[in-house]
């Protein structure tokens, strides 16, 4: 009996299990997965040594192994643009009268990208093989993610595929364009930060010490300014430790990297991010629309109140305001309004509280949330302008003072140099 070497996706706990059965065929084998509640991804049969026998690859739309053995994951090729492409495509082709299979192969003819071929195909072959859109989906959660595949599930019980898909497209290019705005105002500071540091780093390990030689041959050992020893000193400890100093800042990364990928340092910068001046306003506005788009978008899709704060609570990006959304959803479960503990939470500003309520009241709430998202679009469009015009004289003046300091402290030496002369 054949052995297969498999890669699937736990139905279960939505975590990606790997190993070995024996099975009497490929279609054998894929129905023992299944029926654990796995979802095969890769399916390999191999010989009693091992070794990949050729032409048994199975790619099943995440990776594939090769012949030679080597694992490939799909999804890593395929950038955010191309699923929201997809997503508008297959939202036309459906509202205009086209069976999905059919609309998912036309599309995979199309696609020029192998990797994102590979997954339209292996949602047509779920479809035609008896599973659903959105169990096709959940193979691939390195692309389509929770909400995404929740929402489809709700639309294909409801019957609003076309629309859905059309509402998920414009979720996408909304959350893509504020992702496009933050990244725009945090890029221009990091840029001058960078310059700036490095401008200051040549300064003292390249130009200070040819000032400090011409100093000690000159003045002979005559007492220099307080503030020329200063630069000079941070100069000497830069050239005897620059060894140190980018081992430091290079322990200094991984350590904050490992801090941020643990839940309480997650929390912890994420509590901050919002907190931060200048810059923290424009981080919560982000939240909060991210939060009122995704949560409205699901409602109005037909997604029940508690599975929409669930799955909205994974959206937002920042663990603060997920916690904030995770005390909703219990006290929603528990037979609460939505407004009364959003307001308590601490973490959204009065107004959405306010809106959501009278959303609540009104019986429109998912209409309610979108003017919210818009609203808070526009706020985030003021704020990145705000910053951008306000950081850049900032940084500008504080790159003349380090700048100015330096050339001050060398050029006071070579006002007593010339006095000396003359």
């Amino acid at each position: 009996m054949p052995t297969f070497t498999y890669a699937a996706i736990d139905a279960a706990t939505g975590r990606e299990r790997t190993g070995m059965l024996d099975s009497a065929g490929e279609e054998a084998a894929i129905a023992d997965l299944k029926a654990r509640g796995l979802y095969p991804t890769v399916l390999a049969a191999v010989k009693a040594t091992g070794a990949t026998k050729t032409g048994a690859v199975v790619p099943t739309g995440r990776g594939k192994i090769s012949a030679g053995g080597h694992f490939r994951r799909f999804g890593r090729n395929v950038r955010r643009n191309d699923l929201m492409v997809f997503t508008r495509q297959l939202a036309a082709l459906i509202g205009a009268g086209m069976p999905v299979v059919r609309g998912l192969d036309l599309l995979a003819r199309q696609e020029q990208n192998p990797a994102w071929r590979a997954v339209i195909v292996s949602l047509a072959d779920g479809i035609r093989s008896g599973g659903t859109i959105a169990e096709g989906l959940a193979r691939h959660p390195r692309i389509f993610d929770r909400l995404y595949v929740g929402m489809i599930k709700a639309a294909e019980s409801g019957g609003m595929l076309a629309v859905v898909l059309e509402r998920l497209a414009r979720h996408l290019e909304k959350s893509s364009q504020i992702k496009a705005r933050v990244q725009s105002a945090m890029t221009y500071p990091v840029v001058i930060m960078v310059v700036a540091v490095s401008i200051v780093a040549a300064l003292l390990a390249f130009v200070v010490p040819k000032f400090e030689k011409i100093f000690t041959e000159v003045l002979k050992g005559a007492p220099l300014p307080a503030l020329t020893q200063g630069v000079l000193a941070t100069s000497r400890s830069i050239q005897g430790h620059w060894l140190v100093i980018f081992g430091t800042i290079a322990l200094a990364g991984a350590g904050w990297r490992w801090l941020r990928m643990t839940g309480t340092g997650s929390r912890a910068f994420d509590w901050l991010l919002i907190r931060l001046p200048l810059l923290g306003d424009l981080f919560l506005k982000t939240a909060v629309a991210r939060f009122s788009r995704t949560l409205g978008t699901m409602l109005v899709s037909g997604v029940p109140i508690l599975q929409a704060l669930q799955l909205t609570r994974d959206a937002t990006g920042n663990r603060a305001v997920a916690d904030g959304i995770e005390t909703i959803y219990r006290r929603v479960r528990e037979g609460e309004s939505v407004a009364r503990p959003l307001a308590e939470t601490g973490v959204f500003p009065p107004v959405v509280a306010g809106m959501v309520e009278v959303g609540e009241e009104t019986g429109t709430l998912p209409a309610m949330l979108g003017r919210l998202a818009d609203m808070y679009d526009d706020e985030v469009d003021a704020a990145v302008a705000s910053l951008t015009s306000l950081i850049e004289p900032m940084m500008i003046v504080v790159m003349a003072v380090i700048v100015g300091t330096i050339v001050i402290a060398l050029f006071l030496p070579i006002v007593r140099i010339i006095q000396l002369m003359t």
